[in-house]
């Protein structure tokens, strides 16, 4: 089983109230990855979950609770600084794949921490950009059991 990096909308469709299946969507591969002990995040995933979850959800978490939860979040899996090499990277894949900035600071942190898969709909899935694969877990032909 891969180590597997969980962009940020994973852990915001948890507390997503207004898309159920998401919800139980993101609950599931989350405990899944949380159980197999293969997941790992970005320090960009949880500064985007602290902005997302106490800003945009209906209803909004309050600082508190994002607070508390991006705690959990610390305590369950592992947490990629954000460096100047990733900055760098993210640039450079930016440029060469057309991605979004953000986006391709989370592709050059799995790359640069040699992780091979990355968990996220905002991505092509099934794409492959040096090394490191796209997988959409909310898409109609993701099975989990593939990923245990």
């Amino acid at each position: 089983m891969p180590t597997i990096l969980i962009d940020t909308n994973l852990l915001v469709y948890l507390y997503d109230n207004n898309a159920p299946d998401k919800q139980e969507q993101a609950r599931q591969v989350l405990d899944r990855l949380d159980w197999r002990k293969t997941g790992c995040l970005s320090v960009q995933n949880l500064a985007e979950f602290l902005r997302v979850s106490t800003q945009k959800l209906k209803p909004p978490l309050t600082a508190s609770q994002a607070l508390e939860q991006v705690n959990l979040f610390i305590r369950m899996w592992p947490v990629f600084d954000l460096t100047p090499l990733v900055v760098l990277e993210a640039a450079r894949g930016a440029r060469d794949y057309s991605l979004s900035y953000f986006d391709a600071q989370i592709w050059a942190s799995a790359r640069l921490n040699q992780v091979p898969v990355i968990f996220s709909e905002d991505f092509s899935p099934g794409q492959t950009l040096e090394g490191v694969r796209f997988v959409n877990p909310f898409a109609p032909d993701f099975r989990l059991q593939d990923w245990s």
